[in-house]
């Protein structure tokens, strides 16, 4: 892995335990849009991309989906694991630098927040499309890489030893996201991208900065 990203499962690691009660509100911004794009789910088969501690696997399995969910930080997944209605989402460990093994399997996708730790995005889009049976959907949030133009990314404070931890993060622009999107045979059916308002950030003070600021890129996809 380069070293803008060799450090980004270790930083995870070290996370996990806070990562649920960090009042990040990239978070909060992101659930709803990313819940109303991926609409009714009963009886479906989902695969969550990057689940981490299962925040989408496991919302998407009360809703009535086959969930399978995978992350590549076997710390974030026991906190998942550890959660009510965890026995619901079969998870697994792997890396997204990594082929996944499905093939034609699930009706979603649905990916949050995973985009900038990742060196290539067309290896990304196209193992998501090859999961996905004909006619299925994507849902694909990142973090606006305008984001970092404010020098900001992936990045949390360790409850330990107080240091300011960045996993790593890489750059890509909403059109390397579209464009490798419409590589790997995706339709676009929308590209949203979001900015908090002033009441949002009465809600999270750490969007204060950021109020009218795009933070966040949400992609609807159908293969």
């Amino acid at each position: 892995m380069s070293d803008q990203l060799s450090a980004v499962r270790g930083g995870y690691d070290r996370w996990a335990k806070v990562y649920d009660h960090d009042a990040n509100p990239l978070q909060g911004l992101e659930e709803p849009p990313v819940r109303a794009a991926v609409g009714a789910v009963r009886g479906l088969r989902a695969l969550d991309l990057g689940c981490g501690t299962g925040r989408h696997a496991l919302w998407l399995a009360g809703q009535g989906a086959s969930v399978t969910a995978v992350d590549f930080s076997e710390v974030m997944l026991n906190e998942a694991r550890a959660k009510r209605g965890a026995d619901a989402v079969t998870f697994q460990v792997h890396d997204l630098h990594t082929p996944l093994p499905f093939s034609a399997e699930f009706d979603l996708v649905v990916s949050g927040l995973v985009l900038e730790h990742l060196r290539e995005l067309d290896p990304f889009f196209a193992d998501a499309r090859r999961a996905l049976k004909p006619g299925g959907r994507a849902v694909v949030s990142a973090m606006h890489p305008a984001m970092m133009l404010r020098g900001t990314q992936a990045r949390f404070t360790d409850p330990d030893s107080g240091e300011l931890v960045q996993p790593g993060s890489v750059a890509h622009s909403v059109a390397a996201f579209v464009m490798a999107a419409l590589r790997a045979g995706f339709t676009i059916e929308n590209v949203e991208e979001l900015a908090p308002d002033a009441a949002f950030a009465d809600r999270y003070p750490r969007a204060s900065k950021y109020v009218g600021w795009p933070m966040l890129v949400v992609l609807t996809l159908t293969a």
